[in-house]
């Protein structure tokens, strides 16, 4: 331990748990510290000198045992205790892993409330708290490590809260009228041309007008930021030489990920995030964050001992009936025990934290079934969904569920309360198939075009609950979705078994890369033909970046380790991909979204007339022009014709009804050209050709206008959109 003086602690106070810097009492500027570890026998706080460099096992640490206990919260004030001071926690008590006791003062733990983290997780055996190289594995998890552990595990970070948010302005989206874009903070400008390389990979580079200006040109209306959580790479990985890059693998819920700040990691991070929130915000676009508040770094019995693990397992964790072992329903090898009111208040403290001092307006909950869980499975009832339901804070932002995890019952899409949006697989999969002419019927894609009323349309939820997407981060992007029948995930170091099977993908006649041009030509058509669908589509639209630009992966579907040109967007322009004008046909479909509310229907459709002429505000076609009926829906058909009416619907804050454009998307997956007959008298006069995919370039396009009752030619795999005339547009 170091030699300088022992600080004086104060007592302090119990709230807020953290390092919170105050003037304090006698106007004594110091620090607060507050740590629940309600099991424990004594918790001592641990602090680094500023020139800390360490050389040797307690370097500039000093050592302060905090004696006061309110309710399980060990607290103390310091004076003198600055912003930018390093610190950590060392918590005494049993080891007993056959009770889940688990406690190891040997091992610096990081304070769960962090609000900045400096350093880099390694993972060495003195991480670790039982001798991880013990050579009867089967009870190595038993035995003490020793070995102190604080050279090896990076600090949290005294921050100054004082940041004045007056000047902000949340664009706040109303749900139908959003458009979601799924991003990785490092991947997405890593190899931007316009972003100065010092802040490629960075908040700051994100916020760079360069970048921004990309996202106003498609007319996204939110980032989706993949985990930005302070998080770990995982042992199995830094022994194969490779990192976490996707980051869901989080130990640290209150602290922007360090290795993302361009300007320093000694509490600028946090500031550098804000400025990014600001300057998206400044540009209309909102921020979500994918938070993994499923399980943590800590990772199975096996695993190191970075924080939670130390402070108090029992209540953190769920356990098996042995409690040695982890309940695992995230298939990482621990599970969050949200039911523990501890763990609970610490998500939900770290959720209003985002929002009110970060400034973030929604979240995506990474299988957000695991937080659902009691003692009797998945139930919608469970605290954490009560909570966030009656929360003054967390009801008013937009809350994303992934409705599912690996244990049993775990699969809940459509189930979520009121409140909560959900990633729809159900769309995905659906889209997917029509495309590549695997689906027996149209009936599921009826449904999933319109809103997925099947599975959302209860309790009041709208079609916004329905994220719809085709490609997410976890598989294959759009452009490797039509080049590959199979994954190719060797880099990944695991013999290509990690990674999803059953992709739904079709190469269109080659596997990966060719110089066949009708192959090429086929792909661009069909990555068109899924962007179209996508946007054309009731609900709420999520992209992922690069799609719009023909990123490739090489046929990885699961590269959650390549922090590498694999993983990160490639801003060139692809040698064989159509990339300005599929980056102008998405903006062409999200503007023609953003004019046409048939597209951004704020309740489910009727299929009832509006008006005294019989027109319905949804109905379906066949190629005959005549409207489907109940045999059309189970036989086998390769084409459908959707008509959206656009008469009587809410324009304004007051709601009044008006009379808009119609809509006419008629969609054909059949490999050769068919007639369709434009539907007649009352669904429209004539119609005017706003869309065609069978085009590579739509501005080029000519005009097309056809009387109503008019034969059109649909090419092969494409889609048209036309606008439907009637007197009263």
């Amino acid at each position: 331990m170091s030699s300088a003086a022992v600080q004086e602690v104060w007592p302090g106070s119990p709230e807020p748990l953290g390092a919170t810097f105050t003037a304090g009492s006698d106007s004594a500027a110091g620090t607060n510290f507050a740590l629940w570890a309600g099991g424990a026998e004594a918790v001592e706080l641990c602090l680094f000198d500023d020139d800390d460099d360490d050389d040797g096992p307690h370097a500039g640490e000093t050592r302060h045992p905090l004696k006061e206990l309110t309710h399980g919260i060990w607290h103390g004030f310091l004076p003198g205790v600055l912003p930018g001071r390093h610190y950590g926690y060392r918590v005494h008590g049993r080891w007993d892993p056959w009770t889940g006791a688990r406690w190891n003062p040997a091992k610096l733990l990081l304070d769960p409330y962090a609000r900045a983290v400096d350093g880099e997780f390694r993972l060495p055996p003195e991480v670790y708290g039982h001798v991880r190289d013990w050579p009867q594995q089967h009870i190595a998890d038993t035995v003490r490590d020793e070995r102190d552990s604080a050279p090896f595990v990076p600090k949290g970070v005294v921050v100054a809260d004082d940041d004045d948010w007056s000047d902000d302005r949340r664009p706040r989206t109303p749900w139908p009228d959003t458009v979601v874009y799924e991003l990785h903070v490092r991947g997405f400008t890593m190899r931007h041309p316009g972003v100065p390389e010092r802040l490629r990979g960075t908040y700051a580079g994100l916020a760079h007008p360069a970048t921004v200006e990309h996202l106003l040109r498609l007319g996204v209306t939110a980032v989706e930021l993949l985990p930005v959580h302070q998080f770990a790479h995982e042992d199995h990985l830094l022994r194969r030489g490779l990192r976490n890059y996707w980051g869901y693998n989080s130990v640290g819920y209150f602290a922007p990920h360090a290795s993302y700040a361009a300007y320093g990691t000694r509490g600028q991070q946090v500031g550098e995030f804000k400025q990014m929130v600001r300057a998206l915000h400044a540009a209309g676009i909102e921020v979500i964050l994918d938070v993994v508040y499923n399980h943590t770094a800590e990772s199975g019995e096996l695993g190191p001992m970075l924080s939670l693990r130390g402070i108090d397992n029992r209540r953190y964790y769920r356990l098996q009936a042995d409690p040695r072992r982890y309940a695992d329903y995230t298939g990482c090898g621990n599970t969050l025990h949200v039911v523990q009111p501890q763990a609970l208040r610490m998500i939900t403290d770290s959720l209003r934290y985002w929002v009110t001092e970060m400034g973030v307006d929604g979240f995506r909950f990474d299988l957000a079934a695991a937080l659902a869980r009691t003692a009797d499975g998945v139930d919608m009832l469970a605290p954490f969904l009560s909570v966030v339901a009656q929360d003054p804070v967390l009801r008013r932002v937009k809350l994303i569920a992934e409705p599912w995890d690996v244990g049993p019952g775990g699969y809940r899409t459509g189930a979520f309360p009121p409140l909560w949006a959900e990633w729809n697989d159900r769309y995905r999969d659906a889209v997917r198939d029509f495309w590549r002419s695997a689906l027996p019927d149209v009936r599921d894609l009826g449904y999933r075009l319109s809103g997925s009323s099947d599975l959302f349309g209860w309790g009041g939820r709208r079609p916004c609950a329905s994220v719809n997407f085709v490609t997410a981060h976890d598989g294959f992007t759009l452009r490797d979705l039509v080049s590959y029948d199979r994954k190719h995930n060797e880099a990944n170091g695991e013999g290509n078994r990690d990674g999803r099977d059953d992709n739904r993908s079709w190469n269109c006649g080659a596997e990966g890369e060719t110089d066949d041009e009708a192959v090429l030509t086929l792909r661009r058509r069909q990555a068109r033909n899924l962007l179209a669908t996508l946007l054309l589509s009731t609900g709420v639209p999520m992209l992922v970046a690069g799609d719009e630009m023909g990123r490739t992966q090489g046929g990885n579907n699961n590269a959650y380790c390549q922090d590498n040109e694999t993983g990160w967007v490639d801003w060139s322009p692809p040698a064989d991909t159509g990339h300005g004008s599929l980056t102008d046909l998405c903006a062409r479909l999200l503007a023609l979204r953003r004019a046409h509310p048939a597209l951004r229907s704020r309740a489910f459709f009727t299929g009832r007339p509006r008006g005294a002429d019989g027109v319905r505000d949804l109905a379906w076609f066949t190629p005959g022009g005549t409207e489907m009926t109940e045999a059309d829906w189970y036989a086998s058909a390769t084409t459908l014709g959707m008509y959206l009416s656009g008469l009587d619907l809410p324009d304004d804050r007051h709601g009044t009804p008006r009379t808009h454009d119609s809509l006419l998307a008629v969609l054909h997956a059949g490999p050769r050209p068919i007639r369709f007959t434009l539907p007649g008298p009352p669904w429209a006069e004539s119609y005017a050709l706003l869309v065609n995919t069978a085009l590579e370039d739509q501005s080029a396009a000519p005009r097309v206008r056809r009387p109503a009752g008019g034969r059109v030619i649909v090419r092969g795999r494409s889609v048209q959109v036309w606008r439907a005339q009637t007197p009263a547009s």
